[in-house]
């Protein structure tokens, strides 16, 4: 647990450095960055390691961003990516990252309606099943 609050935490740090990313997060979450942070823990650690500590609407809150590009989607897949590389073991960072690239396929696909360029070959695979599908 205390491996995925350091990844929430470092991981959100980037987000808010990144220059396409951070006035998006900013924008909504504002003085909110506490509780979200909690949140996020609590999500990761339920699609992760099973929890069952999160619970809520992700894909409702997400569409409810405005101004979402594919180009946002190319940068939190990176960001996440270097992060997780950083701070786990290759099999572990690469489970992280296909679990992520599952959510991001799945918000990318109801924003856009296509599959991002992200995810091919094994990672639609793996992504497909990390997500449920």
């Amino acid at each position: 647990m205390e491996s995925l609050t350091e990844l929430v935490h470092s991981f959100y740090a980037a987000v808010r450095a990144d220059a396409l990313l951070g006035p998006v997060f900013e924008n909504a979450l504002r003085d909110r960055w506490e509780p979200h942070l909690a949140r996020m823990v609590d999500f990761w650690s339920t699609v992760a390691l099973g929890s069952k500590r999160f619970r809520g609407n992700v894909f409702g809150k997400h569409m409810a961003l405005q101004g979402v590009t594919p180009a946002h989607f190319a940068v939190w897949v990176r960001l996440w990516g270097e992060q997780t590389e950083r701070l786990f073991a290759p099999e572990v960072a690469r489970d992280l990252q296909i679990t992520a690239h599952g959510i991001a396929r799945n918000l990318f696909l109801g924003y856009f309606g296509t599959q991002p360029v992200f995810c091919n070959g094994a990672d639609v695979e793996g992504a497909s099943s990390a997500a449920g599908h």
